[in-house]
């Protein structure tokens, strides 16, 4: 399993020229190589991708299923989630892997932002989700202008450069909700996987049970909830994911955790509360030791 972390070292990775902006690129499909092919068998980006691709000859496994890349075009990838490329066996390293256009940005660039919080409430950034979206001609249009737009925007930075760029990315997911509840009217969606089932009790926990039991989640308490043994559990989440249980919730309190210092005023106590920390001083520790700084440094960054 692969972390990519950043930006950056996708465009590395593809033997792409160094991104203008850290936090968020337009990348051309065509021009990107695959130097290591074992390291896309299983990967994981730490950033969001949403692309309008053609002519790919290979298919990505997301979660347990797979995009239909022979059918669809318009793909969307959320930070976190596993993907694993699967081509022919020469396919991958062919320069003509394909054509269109992605656009990577990382969650940190959303922050103070009302779409660092809609955007966790859209449907196909979801692993239930695996349908590649279907675009006619002029959809298509309307989105390369998108992409296009944000690349001429990227090439003068300023201090108008990111808000002119977020409203692009709403503008952008707000056609891509048209087109799939378009797409869908007619279309059952595939059930939920244990990712998807799992993504969902952890949500409504620290939604509603976090602060009320004031005590985190444990992995007893998730496997009961979906109905399997915690060994079991975690063995089913380590050969799909490489992570543990614990892991995952892990993950999910930072997730919440930047949510709240981004976007709110609570105090780093209030916030630890929220979460279902017993004491601040145990979330002001996990918080250092998976961001490399504390949670009042991280506040401050956006400040």
């Amino acid at each position: 399993m692969r972390t990519i972390h950043s930006i950056t070292e996708f465009h590395r990775l593809h033997r792409l020229p160094e991104p203008q902006h850290p936090l968020i690129s337009v990348i051309n499909v065509a021009d990107m190589r695959f130097a290591d092919r074992e390291l896309w068998r299983q990967f994981v980006l730490q950033f969001y991708c949403v692309s309008l691709k053609k002519g790919i000859t290979g298919k990505i496994r997301y979660g347990q299923q797979y995009f239909d890349f022979d059918k669809g075009l318009m793909t969307f990838v959320a930070a976190g989630q596993v993907q694993a490329l699967e081509t022919a066996e020469d396919a991958i390293l062919d320069p003509d892997f394909g054509s269109g256009q992605a656009l990577l940005f990382h969650p940190d660039f959303l922050y103070k932002h009302p779409l660092a919080t809609s955007i966790r409430n859209l449907g196909f950034f979801s692993y239930s989700l695996t349908e590649a979206l279907h675009l006619s001609g002029k959809e298509e249009e309307n989105i390369n202008a998108i992409f296009q737009k944000i690349t001429e925007e990227l090439v003068h930075i300023d201090r108008h450069t990111q808000e002119i760029v977020l409203s692009q990315i709403d503008l952008l997911l707000n056609y891509s909700t048209r087109f799939y509840e378009r797409q869908f009217i007619t279309r059952k969606i595939a059930n939920h996987d244990l990712l998807t089932k799992l993504e969902n009790v952890l949500n409504a926990y620290f939604q509603d049970l976090a602060p009320s039991k004031n005590a985190l989640p444990t992995v007893e308490y998730l496997a009961d909830q979906l109905h399997l043994s915690p060994h079991y559990l975690s063995d089913m989440l380590r050969s799909l994911t490489g992570q543990s249980a614990q892991q995952h919730i892990h993950e999910k309190l930072i997730e919440k955790a930047k949510q709240y210092l981004s976007t709110t005023n609570l105090s780093v106590a209030e916030i630890a509360y929220q979460l279902g920390f017993e004491y601040a001083q145990s979330f002001n520790k996990l918080f250092k030791r998976k961001m490399n700084v504390s949670p009042l440094e991280f506040r401050r960054s956006f400040n």
